[in-house]
């Protein structure tokens, strides 16, 4: 009997070398967690991911709303860029952002399309909370 439980006991002996190869599988693919099950033995690695940016989603001004072009004569000098956050929206957390409600559904808003306040334009997830 002895011999069983030491047999188990070895089994059940950390396996550094597939630890730190789960722990680099991690760095590589942007995983915060993998799980491996082989009988009675069960590792699970994890690391704490900083959160990434929130996307910005810009959205323009109606067509209405712009102004005719006018013909710039040929010697003026070009005119200062636009400010390409004008019509951002900022973010009240930090998360994951999703642009539709699941995976294969459409967006909720396509690029050029008028929205106004109170629209879902995308769902934040924090914390595994979905919040729109």
């Amino acid at each position: 009997m002895g011999h069983e439980r030491g047999d188990k006991a070895d089994n059940m002996a950390v396996d550094s070398k597939l630890v730190r190869e789960l722990a680099e599988l991690l760095a590589e693919t942007g995983l915060s967690e993998i799980e491996v099950e082989d009988g009675e033995r069960k590792i699970r690695v994890a690391r704490q991911i900083t959160a990434a940016p929130v996307a910005q989603v810009s959205v323009p001004a109606p067509a209405a709303a712009a102004p005719a072009p006018v013909a710039a004569p040929a010697a003026a000098p070009a005119a200062a860029p636009a400010d390409d956050n004008a019509n951002a929206l900022k973010s009240p957390m930090v998360g994951t952002c999703y642009l539709a409600a699941e995976p294969g559904a459409a967006n909720f808003v396509t690029v050029g399309q008028t929205v106004k306040a109170g629209d879902t334009v995308l769902i934040i997830e924090a914390m595994k909370v979905m919040n729109p």
